[in-house]
């Protein structure tokens, strides 16, 4: 199979405007994903509908192709540029412009959920560990996800699922497996194309987390697990972290 990684990249955004352009450890944030990922896949473009950003990935060596600004997710920004580069790709694998450390074995695990024959979509999810907080298992900004016994995902919630009955809150990661959603996709290619087509669904309006709206048109979703924790970088905050675990890996 052939894998067409796209890494969508806005300009503008809510919580850190210019955020691909950023510098990080002398490089800005997209030229790392884009360097990060290059060798991963059998071809990466950056999708921007920004010419700011076409202009640094061109400087820098990198494939980019311009997409619309109306775009209301990074899916559908993934599927018009995979229409305008074209090519014999089965997959698209949708890669974080704001993820500048994801790893090759986040990408094998996306890659190997397609040897299942049915899987339309693949992501990816991290065990909470034994020692994790309640306030880390509470996070509504950390989906959660619930399996079947086919590692396909049963729904996605920004609450805590499952519900432990009879178990103190603060005993429930002893008890239970709970997993956390890492926000990598993958597409069979004719998948992304209906994927596109499809309206908001109630689900997905109710908890703002678009995979919902795939298993409500019985999309199946195939999970990979990660162990690895990465850092994205949503914020100017978020970009100090990244700094300082950037200097962390270049010293150890």
């Amino acid at each position: 199979m052939r894998f067409l990684g796209i890494i969508p990249a806005r300009y503008a955004s809510t919580r850190f405007p210019a955020k691909p352009l950023a510098m990080l450890g002398g490089k800005p944030v997209i030229q790392r994903v884009y360097e990060q990922v290059a060798h991963m896949v059998d071809c990466v473009y950056v999708a921007t509908d920004d010419e700011r950003i076409e202009k640094v990935v061109l400087a820098f060596g990198g494939k980019v192709v311009m997409t619309s600004p109306l775009h209301n997710s990074g899916t559908d920004r993934c599927y018009e540029a995979a229409t305008k580069i074209g090519g014999d790709y089965d997959v698209v694998i949708n890669i974080q412009g704001d993820e500048p450390f994801v790893q090759a074995s986040q990408i094998e695990q996306l890659r190997l959920c397609f040897e299942d024959t049915t899987t339309d979509i693949a992501t990816l999810v991290k065990p909470f560990l034994s020692t994790d907080t309640l306030e880390a298992l509470e996070n509504p900004n950390s989906p959660k996800v619930v399996l079947d016994d086919n590692w396909n995902a049963l729904y996605f919630s920004r609450s805590v699922i499952p519900y432990l009955r009879g178990v103190d809150k603060g005993e429930w990661l002893k008890h239970h497996t709970f997993y956390k959603h890492i926000g990598l996709y993958a597409y069979r290619l004719e998948v992304l194309r209906k994927l596109t087509s499809l309206p908001q669904s109630p689900l997905e309006k109710a908890e703002s987390l678009e995979q919902l709206r795939w298993l409500e048109n019985e999309f199946t979703i195939k999970v990979g697990v990660t162990d690895v924790e990465t850092i994205g970088i949503d914020t100017p905050e978020d970009l100090q972290r990244a700094e300082q675990f950037l200097s962390q890996m270049n010293n150890g």
